[in-house]
């Protein structure tokens, strides 16, 4: 008496099923909104923003220099006499003039 062993019909679609299971998972997590391409492309915009927050300090602080600088506390006479001569459009007779 030999057997015929054959896979039934519900062991068939049940690998199918885990199969498919699998693959959908593997997928979701390399590419879905959480996978790894999604956290290499976040990593990368990360550090450009933080590259652009570094350069947008650096800004601040001149600005804040040249605040102080003009403030009435601190008035750095040279910093008045450049921005006067800059919004007047006035200059003095010793200078000489590049264009």
């Amino acid at each position: 008496m030999s057997r015929n062993h054959t896979p039934s019909l519900g062991l068939i679609g049940g690998f199918i099923f885990a199969l498919a299971l699998g693959m959908y998972f593997t997928f979701a997590a390399v590419q879905g909104d959480y996978g790894l391409f999604r956290r290499a492309e976040i990593m990368g915009d990360a550090q450009r923003l933080q590259q652009e927050l570094d350069a947008l300090k650096v800004d601040v602080a001149r600005m804040e220099n040249l605040t102080r600088r003009m403030s009435d506390d601190y008035l750095d006479l040279d910093l008045l006499d450049q921005q006067a001569r800059d919004v007047l459009g006035q200059v003095r007779p010793d200078e000489i003039i590049i264009q």
